[in-house]
């Protein structure tokens, strides 16, 4: 556990995670930072859910500053796979019935009653609340399927979000599909590590994916630099009046803190 939750039931604790494999092992140019990528790709760290909860994958994109101003980013797929451990799935179990016990201590202390007289002393609103705590977030080794997050990642040098983007989804479309892909998944995962190069500038590439053909385009010299990102997610996300703001206090070469979760 990463700590400092451990008032959050066991469902919404987070856990420390680690990377589980990374190819190429090393570039000499590009060193794999081992510590930072898996704090990157999952910030908050390893969570897990059960059949109740949203489990739809989300990406996320990040950037590495490395010291003489050089950047890598990283492009992240995280989803959730079923657990198949049966220890974890018992130690969940167990983290559950220690923590329903704190509450229940917890509920009974501030009702004043002891626990043999606990059903005559709660009030209907402390029994209302108990019943309420014991049903949220519950869980349940012989009626619930516990998963746990798992996420893919591509490193690159320039920020190709968009073709990043469509080969992680193709690439979880292949791992969790019924029917396998027309080849094995290794055979996609080295062609794009090894056999994909890099667009030279001012030039389109189209390589194929898993399912679908993915194209990116780098911007020529005398261009603006490449900005991959949709620019109507920052006014989704902003909004109007805020995005304006901010572009004034660029302008104004002014400190600019954006802060989210």
């Amino acid at each position: 556990i990463t700590g400092e939750n451990f008032d959050q039931s066991p469902l919404r604790r987070t856990f420390k995670s680690k990377v589980l494999a990374h190819y190429p092992q090393n570039i000499e140019w590009n060193p794999f930072d081992q510590d930072a990528v898996n704090m990157l790709c999952m910030p908050k760290g390893l969570s897990f859910r059960t059949q109740a909860d949203n489990r739809d994958p989300q990406l996320h994109s990040f950037i590495i500053t490395r010291e003489d101003g050089s950047r890598t980013y990283g492009f992240v797929l995280t989803f959730y796979e079923e657990v198949t451990s049966k220890q974890i799935c018992t130690a969940m179990q167990t983290l559950y019935q220690m923590h329903n016990a704190e509450q229940y201590s917890s509920v009974c202390a501030s009702s004043s009653c002891s626990m043999d007289s606990l059903a005559s002393s709660i009030d209907e609103g402390d029994a209302t609340s108990l019943a309420k705590l014991q049903r949220y977030n519950s869980y349940d080794i012989s009626r619930d399927t516990l998963y746990v997050s798992k996420c893919i990642c591509l490193i690159t040098p320039l920020p190709f979000m968009q073709a990043c983007k469509k080969f992680l989804i193709q690439l979880y479309k292949a791992v969790t599909s019924q029917q396998p892909p027309p080849l094995p998944l290794e055979s996609y995962i080295h062609n794009i590590l090894y056999e994909v190069p890099l667009p030279p500038p001012g030039r389109s590439l189209k390589f194929y994916g898993v399912y679908e053909p993915i194209i990116c385009q780098r911007p020529g010299p005398n261009e603006l630099p490449l900005s991959d990102y949709p620019l109507r997610e920052v006014f989704e996300l902003l909004g109007l009046e805020n995005l304006v703001q901010v572009f004034t206090c660029v302008l104004l070469e002014m400190q600019i803190l954006l802060y989210s979760q």
